[in-house]
């Protein structure tokens, strides 16, 4: 049995593979939701209005390789962007990491199975309708803040000191 320290503990998002880094993504689902931006304050609100590409159940992209075909304004993840994307919920790996901290027990690299997410009730599964289906002018009905919000019981390990 070997004690090996995780890559996200010991690498920054900068230093990682390409596998790695798309293993960072959980599967929550919540960066594929709407989000209304105020013009005035710049503040984000995420809708449950996901994109028309993210399939509802299983929260992931059903056409990821090309999904700029479809949706060209699909924000890139990238360790550039990570710090300068404010809306990336509390939950997110990537946030997680480059704030230093550990992954949730959720997290499919720390249980071995994809399907905690949405166990854990952390997913957008089930709480979301497809873009195709709401009108552009009834986005503000359907602002949440369930993507922001984490149980106490769920925060991840503090960062090493």
């Amino acid at each position: 049995m070997t004690d090996e320290t995780p890559f996200w503990k010991i690498k920054t998002l900068t230093e990682m593979s390409p596998s790695e880094w798309e293993s960072l993504c959980d599967g929550c689902g919540l960066c594929c939701l709407n989000k209304l931006e105020e013009w005035d304050s710049g503040d984000v609100y995420f809708t449950s209005i996901r994109c028309k590409l993210m399939d509802g159940e299983s929260c992931r992209c059903t056409s990821y390789p090309n999904r700029w075909d479809f949706v060209p304004d699909c924000v890139q993840l990238t360790p550039e962007k990570v710090p300068e994307l404010e809306w990336l919920p509390p939950t997110c790996a990537y946030r997680l990491v480059k704030d230093g901290r550990d992954l949730y027990w959720w997290h499919p690299l720390i249980s071995g199975d994809p399907d905690t997410v949405h166990i854990a009730g952390v997913s957008a599964r089930g709480r979301t309708v497809s873009e195709e289906n709401v009108d552009l002018d009834d986005f503000e009905d359907y602002v949440v803040d369930w993507p922001l919000t984490v149980e106490d019981d769920m925060e991840p390990n503090p960062p090493s000191k």
